[in-house]
C-alpha cells in the first residue's frame, strides 16, 4: 500500500502532466485559430481580390475584411450559444448569450484540455469565413448595405443551426452525441462549404449575371494576387483541419497529412484536366483544384488514412473541374468566382466520399456503451454511414437553398440587394466605397 508521501507525489505528477498537456494543447489551438483567421483575412481577400476587375478589388476584399468585425460581435453576442449552447437537435439556447460562464474552465462536452475560451474563439473563425465565401458569388454586383444584411440574417438562420446539428451537443447528425442521423464531418465539410457553396449558387441565380456576361470579357486583374491568396489559404487550412482535433494529438497530426495530401492531389487532378481540355495549365487552374482539394478533404481530414486523402483531392480536383467549366457552361449562371463549383461541389464530393473512407484505424472516437470502438465508413465495413453521408449532405443542401432565399427576398425588400447599372459599370470600388484600389500617377 503507499504511503502517504508517495501518494501526494503520485497527485502532484498527474497534475503536473495535466497542466503540461492543457499548456500544450492551448498553444495549438491558439496557434490554429489565427491560421483559420488569416484564411479569411488576408487569404480569401486576396484570392476573391485578384480573380475581380481591377475596378472591384477594394470593394470586394472589403467583404472578407468587413465579417471578421460584423461576425465577431453576433458571435459574442448570441452566436456561440446558438450553436454550442444547449443540448436540443437543431439549435442551442440561450446558456452561453453574451459569453456567460465563458471562461478559462474547459466545456468538457467539447474539449477538456483547453479554455472554453479558446474553443469559442477557435469556432469563431470558421463562422467568419463561411459567409465570406459566399460572397465569391455576387462578386462585382451586390450593394455594401445589402451584403450586410444577408450576413448578419444568414449566419442566424443558417450557418448557426448547421453548426449545431453538427457538431453541437445533441446535434441531429453529430454522430459523436447522440445525433438521430449520425454524420461525420471533422471540420466542416457541410458545415461550412456546402452551406455556403449552395447558398452562393442561391445568390448567383436570385440577383442574375453580371452587366455584359458572358459575352464581355471578365479575366482576373491579378492572379499575383489569388496566388498569394491561394497560398495562404493552403497554409491555413491546417488550422481549418488538423486544429479541429482540439488538442496537439496524433489526430491533429493525421488531419495535417490528409488536408496536405488532398490539397497537392486535387491541385495536379485539376491541371491534367485542364491540359487535356485546353492545352496548357494554367496558374488559376492549379490554385482553383488545390482548393477544390482542401474543400474536399475537410469533412475526411479526420477520418481517413493518407492514400485515400490523396484519393479524395484527385477525384476533387476532376469533379470540380467539370463543375466549373461543364455544368456553369451549360447552365450559364454567374457564379462568379466558382464559390459553387469549387465549395458547394468539393464539399459536396468530400462528405460523400468521408462516408467511404473513414475508418476507426484513424479515429477511434466513435464508441459503444461499452466502451468498445466502432466502425466508421464502408472501408470499416460500415456501409450504411455513406447513406447517412447522403442524408446530412440534403438537409445542408435544404436548410441553405430555402433560408438563404427567405433572406434574399427579405434583404431586397429592405434595403435592396444589387447595385444599379451605372454603378457596376463605374466598380464597386468608387460606387460603393469612394476609392480606388490602384492610383497610377506620376
Amino acid at each position: 500500500m503507499a504511503t502517504p508521501d508517495i501518494q501526494a507525489q503520485i497527485a502532484a505528477l498527474e497534475a503536473a502532466t495535466k497542466s503540461a498537456q492543457s499548456a500544450g494543447d492551448n498553444a495549438w489551438m491558439l496557434v490554429s485559430s489565427a491560421l483559420v483567421l488569416m484564411m479569411t483575412g488576408p487569404g480569401l481577400a486576396l484570392f476573391y481580390g485578384g480573380l475581380v476587375r481591377r475596378k472591384n478589388v477594394l470593394g470586394t476584399m472589403m467583404q472578407s475584411f468587413i465579417l471578421m468585425a460584423v461576425v465577431t460581435v453576433i458571435w459574442a453576442v448570441v452566436g456561440y450559444s446558438l450553436a454550442f449552447g444547449g443540448s436540443g437537435p437543431v439549435i442551442g439556447d440561450f446558456h452561453f448569450a453574451f459569453l456567460n460562464n465563458v471562461g478559462s474552465a474547459p466545456n468538457t462536452d467539447y474539449a477538456p484540455t483547453i479554455p472554453q475560451q479558446t474553443f469559442m474563439v477557435y469556432q469563431l473563425m470558421f463562422a467568419i469565413i463561411t459567409p465570406a465565401l459566399i460572397s465569391g458569388a455576387f462578386a462585382e454586383r451586390m450593394k455594401f448595405s445589402g451584403m450586410l444584411l444577408f450576413t448578419v440574417l444568414w449566419t442566424l438562420v443558417v450557418y448557426f443551426p448547421m453548426a449545431h446539428m453538427v457538431w453541437g451537443k445533441g446535434g441531429l447528425l453529430n454522430a459523436f452525441s447522440g445525433g438521430v442521423i449520425p454524420c461525420f464531418d471533422f471540420a466542416g465539410g457541410t458545415v461550412v462549404h456546402i452551406t455556403s457553396g449552395v447558398s452562393a449558387l442561391v445568390c448567383a441565380l436570385y440577383l442574375g449575371k453580371r452587366v455584359g456576361y458572358p459575352a464581355t470579357p471578365m479575366k482576373p486583374h491579378s492572379l499575383v494576387l489569388s496566388f498569394i491568396g491561394a497560398c495562404l489559404l493552403w497554409v491555413g487550412w491546417f488550422g481549418f483541419n488538423a486544429g479541429s482535433a482540439l488538442a496537439a494529438s496524433g489526430l491533429a497530426t493525421s488531419a495535417f497529412v490528409a488536408t496536405h495530401f488532398g490539397a497537392a492531389a486535387a491541385a495536379l487532378g485539376w491541371l491534367a484536366a485542364e491540359w487535356f481540355h485546353n492545352g496548357k495549365p494554367s496558374v488559376l487552374g492549379g490554385i482553383s483544384g488545390a482548393v477544390a482539394g482542401l474543400v474536399a478533404i475537410t469533412p475526411a481530414s479526420g477520418f481517413v488514412k493518407p492514400f485515400p486523402a490523396l484519393l479524395i483531392g484527385l477525384c476533387a480536383g476532376f469533379f470540380c473541374y467539370f463543375m466549373v467549366v461543364a455544368v456553369k457552361s451549360k447552365f450559364g449562371y454567374d457564379d462568379s468566382l466558382d464559390a459553387f463549383g469549387v465549395h458547394g461541389a468539393g464539399g459536396t464530393l468530400g462528405a460523400i466520399l468521408t462516408g467511404v473512407f473513414a475508418t476507426m484505424a484513424v479515429n477511434d472516437g466513435l464508441k459503444d456503451a461499452a466502451g468498445h470502438v466502432l466502425p466508421l465508413g464502408l472501408v470499416d465495413g460500415r456501409g450504411g454511414q455513406v447513406l447517412n453521408q447522403l442524408v446530412g449532405c440534403a438537409i445542408a443542401w435544404g436548410l441553405a437553398i430555402i433560408g438563404t432565399l427567405i433572406i434574399l427576398k427579405i434583404c431586397d425588400a429592405t434595403v435592396g440587394l444589387r447595385v444599379t447599372k451605372e454603378q457596376e459599370i463605374e466598380g464597386l470600388d468608387i460606387s460603393m466605397h469612394g476609392e480606388e484600389g490602384y492610383i497610377f500617377e506620376a
